[in-house]
């Protein structure tokens, strides 16, 4: 959780929006995209297991990997829009 919370520490307004899709990622039983797609209809699947999250409606963006098998995700980025719009998104590694 800490790149969460160093991210906050410098977006307040991200917060809660944050701690509540962390609260909500911590305790989903995802198996399979549509799990996260049922939940989080905005959120987008751009390939080798990453999705993408508009976090506070669309100021921020923050992509995952997930490893269905292990339930477990993996920050790969977390940032503002217009810093989303600079990355690939399918290969960028910084959190």
């Amino acid at each position: 959780m800490s790149t969460l919370t160093r991210f906050w520490a410098r977006h307040p307004d991200a917060e809660q929006p944050l701690k509540a899709w962390y609260d909500e990622a911590r305790n989903a039983k995802w198996k399979v995209p549509r799990d996260i797609k049922r939940r989080y209809a905005s959120a987008s699947f751009v390939g080798r297991n990453r999705v993408v999250f508009n976090i506070k409606v669309n100021d921020y963006r923050l992509i995952i990997a997930v490893a269905w098998r292990f339930q477990a995700i993996y920050i790969k980025f977390l940032g503002t829009h217009s810093e989303y719009e600079r990355v690939d998104a399918a290969t960028v590694e910084k959190p």
